[in-house]
C-alpha cells in the first residue's frame, strides 16, 4: 500500500458480487469491485454525458464486511467512503500492476435510484444479555397458577442468535500475511456488463 493514503467518497455501482473471506485466526473481510463514472451536463448537446470510468477495489472489514456481504448485490448502487491506496500486484504474464483500493469506514446504497429498510444487526453477547434479562416464568403450581408456559415472551424465542447469516470459511488471499495481501483484477467479461455504470458528480 502507498503511505500517502488519503480519504475519499465515492459514488457507483457494484461490479462484482461482494466475497466474505473468513477462516480461523484471521480477521473476516469481504471484497467487491466498484465503477464510478463522473458525468457532466453538455449544453451544447442539452443532455447529460458519461464521462471516464474509475475501477476500484473496495475492502471492508469485520462485523461490516458480514453486513456487506449479506446486503449488496452486483450492480447495485452504493456510496463508499474510507481511505484510498494503491495496491501493487504481479499479473498472469509476469508484468506488474496497480489497483485503487479503498479501505471502507462507512459504506451504504445510494437511494437515488431505490429505497432501502435498515436492519440492525444483533452480536451474540447482546442477544445473549437481552436472554439473561428475561424474567423466569412462575414455579409449577404458584399462585393457583398449572405452571403452564402462557406469558408475555416472544413465540419459538429459545435464546439463540439467529439475527445473522451464515458464511462458510473462504480461501484468504491474506492468510499468513498482514493482511494487505495481493487480490487480483477480474476478468474484462465480468466488468463488461457495468461499462456504462454511472454515478452523481
Amino acid at each position: 500500500m502507498s503511505t500517502s493514503d488519503l480519504n475519499l467518497t465515492l459514488v457507483g455501482w457494484v461490479a462484482t458480487g461482494p466475497k466474505l473471506y473468513s477462516g480461523p485466526g484471521t480477521t473476516p473481510f469481504t471484497s467487491f469491485r466498484m465503477a464510478s463514472t463522473r458525468r457532466h451536463f453538455d449544453r451544447v448537446r442539452g443532455s447529460w454525458v458519461d464521462g471516464r470510468t474509475e475501477w476500484f477495489t473496495v475492502k471492508c472489514w469485520r462485523q461490516q464486511a458480514r453486513n456487506v456481504a449479506e446486503t449488496l448485490r452486483k450492480s447495485d448502487p452504493v456510496i463508499v467512503t474510507g481511505r484510498l491506496a494503491t495496491q501493487e500486484w504481479t499479473g498472469p504474464d509476469g508484468t506488474a500492476r496497480t489497483t485503487l483500493v479503498l479501505d471502507a469506514l462507512a459504506i451504504g446504497p445510494d437511494l437515488t435510484f431505490g429505497s432501502a429498510k435498515f436492519a440492525r444487526t444483533m452480536h451474540v453477547a447482546d442477544a445473549a444479555t437481552e436472554v439473561a434479562d428475561q424474567p423466569e416464568p412462575p414455579a409449577n403450581g404458584q399462585d393457583g397458577q398449572d405452571g403452564s408456559a402462557h406469558g408475555d415472551g416472544v413465540d419459538g424465542d429459545d435464546g439463540s442468535d439467529d439475527g445473522g447469516v451464515g458464511f462458510p470459511a473462504l480461501d484468504d488471499p491474506w492468510a499468513g500475511g498482514s493482511g494487505d495481501g495481493d487480490l487480483p483484477d477480474p476478468a474484462e467479461d465480468e466488468l463488461g456488463s457495468l461499462s456504462a455504470a454511472r454515478s452523481i458528480t
